[in-house]
C-alpha cells in the first residue's frame, strides 16, 4: 500500500470512488460524496487526486455535465486495492475472532455467565461466532443508534437498562464493547451508565484491537 494511501480509511475511500466511477461514468460529485459518506469538498479532493495520479479521466458531457472514466492504470489500481482490502479484512477477522474468544474465556474464568454486547455491527457478529463452546451466554446487543431489531441473531435493545431488565433475576454479569463507530466515546458513556446500574468495577471489557483508554473516574469507574 502506498504511503499516500496509508492514512486510516484513505485507501478504502479511493477504492470505493474508483468502483463507483466504474459502475456509472455519469456519477456526480454530489452523489459520490453521499455514497462515500464524506463532504462534497472532500469528494472533490479525492477525485482530483485520482485524476492527477492518472487513474481517472474527465470528459465533457451534454448539458454542461462531466463524465468520469477509469484509465487502464485506474482499473489496475482498483484491482490492487481490492486485494489490499480483502487482505486487511481477513487479518481483521482473524484478530477480532482471537481476541473475542480470549474475552469469553476470561469471562468464563471469572464466573461471568451472562453478558451483553455494546454496539451492533461487524465486530458484534464476529464476537457471537467467537463464543464457541464457552459457557458464557450473550443475551443481547445494546445499540441506541441502530434501527435493527436483531444483530447476529440476538435482540437489539436501546440502552443498558433494557439489557439488565432482559437479564431478569439472574442478572447481567458484564458488557463487551463491540462498537467500531466511536468505541472510546461509547465505552466512556457505557462506563457511566454501568456504574449507575450497579455493575461493579471492571465488568465493562473490550477486545484490545479497539485500543480503549481507561474511562474517566465517575463514582465507581470502570476500565477495559
Amino acid at each position: 500500500m502506498s504511503a499516500e494511501g496509508a492514512e486510516t480509511g484513505d485507501w478504502e475511500i479511493e477504492l470505493r470512488l474508483l468502483a463507483a466511477i466504474e459502475r456509472d461514468s455519469a456519477v456526480t460529485q454530489r452523489s459520490l460524496a453521499r455514497d462515500l459518506g464524506i463532504a462534497l469538498g472532500l469528494a472533490n479532493a479525492y477525485l482530483r487526486r485520482c485524476v492527477k495520479k492518472g487513474l481517472v479521466k474527465i470528459r465533457q458531457a451534454p448539458a454542461s455535465r462531466y463524465a468520469y472514466y477509469l484509465t487502464p492504470q485506474g482499473f489496475a489500481e482498483k484491482s490492487r486495492l481490492v486485494g489490499d482490502y480483502l487482505a486487511v479484512s481477513l487479518a481483521f477477522f482473524r484478530r477480532a475472532r482471537s481476541e473475542c474468544a480470549a474475552l469469553f474465556a476470561e469471562c468464563e474464568a471469572r464466573g461471568w455467565r451472562r453478558v451483553a454486547l455494546f454496539g451492533a455491527g461487524e465486530l458484534a457478529e464476529i464476537a457471537t461466532l467467537s463464543r464457541g463452546e464457552s459457557a458464557v451466554e450473550i443475551l443481547c446487543v445494546i445499540d441506541g443508534r441502530s434501527s435493527q431489531r436483531r444483530c447476529a441473531g440476538l435482540p437489539v435493545v436501546g440502552e443498558l437498562a433494557a439489557a439488565i431488565r432482559l437479564a431478569g433475576r439472574a442478572g447481567l454479569d458484564a458488557v463487551i464493547v463491540t462498537d467500531m463507530r466511536a468505541p472510546q466515546e461509547s465505552f466512556e458513556a457505557l462506563a457511566k451508565a454501568a456504574a449507575g446500574e450497579g455493575l461493579t468495577q471492571g465488568r465493562v471489557v473490550a477486545p484490545r484491537l479497539l485500543q480503549l483508554s481507561p474511562a474517566p473516574a465517575a463514582g465507581e469507574g470502570l476500565a477495559a
